[in-house]
């Protein structure tokens, strides 16, 4: 399964870190999930909470059950985040394949225009007059969540791969 909502990179893994242990260890809902995660880091909407729930979900941090979420007794090595975000990121792979195929580095438009023909056609309805900032905005997330696990690098002239 691969989930689609990723959320701005935080400035170290260390953050992954605490978001994963604001989930509970005993199920509950999405609700209070999200009212623990803002309470014990710096996000500050609902929907940042949310968003950073279903990418710990993701990254195999989370869990979502019949009685609600959990998190993991996974610890959040760089190593084991990178493969999941790398599987179960939509996007990920593809924007690393268009990095990996790329004669050098690339802007983040750049790889948006590499990426276009990838976001489902049903979001183009969902969003008529947003889904390109939208877009846009998300695989711009994926590149730096890439360059904060080491799977690519920033450089003055854009993102190459590793």
């Amino acid at each position: 399964m691969q989930f689609k909502l990723v959320p701005e990179p935080p400035e170290d893994l260390d953050f992954v870190a605490t978001a994963q242990r604001a989930v509970p260890l005993v199920p509950g809902s999405e609700d209070d999930c999200c009212a623990r995660l803002l309470d014990r880091t710096d996000l500050t909407s609902r929907d940042q909470a949310r968003t950073w729930l279903t990418f710990l979900r993701a990254l195999g941090l989370a869990e979502e059950g019949a009685s609600g979420f959990t998190r993991t007794r996974r610890d959040p090595d760089p190593e084991f985040l990178a493969e999941r975000f790398r599987e179960h990121v939509f996007g990920a792979s593809t924007v690393l394949a268009t990095l990996a195929s790329a004669e050098s580095a690339l802007s983040a438009d750049a790889v948006f225009e590499a990426f276009r023909d990838e976001v489902p056609t049903w979001e183009h309805y969902k969003n008529p007059n947003t889904w390109e900032e939208i877009w846009r905005e998300r695989v711009a997330f994926v590149l730096e969540w890439c360059v904060l696990l080491g799977l690519a690098e920033k450089r003055d002239d854009g993102y190459a791969a590793v």
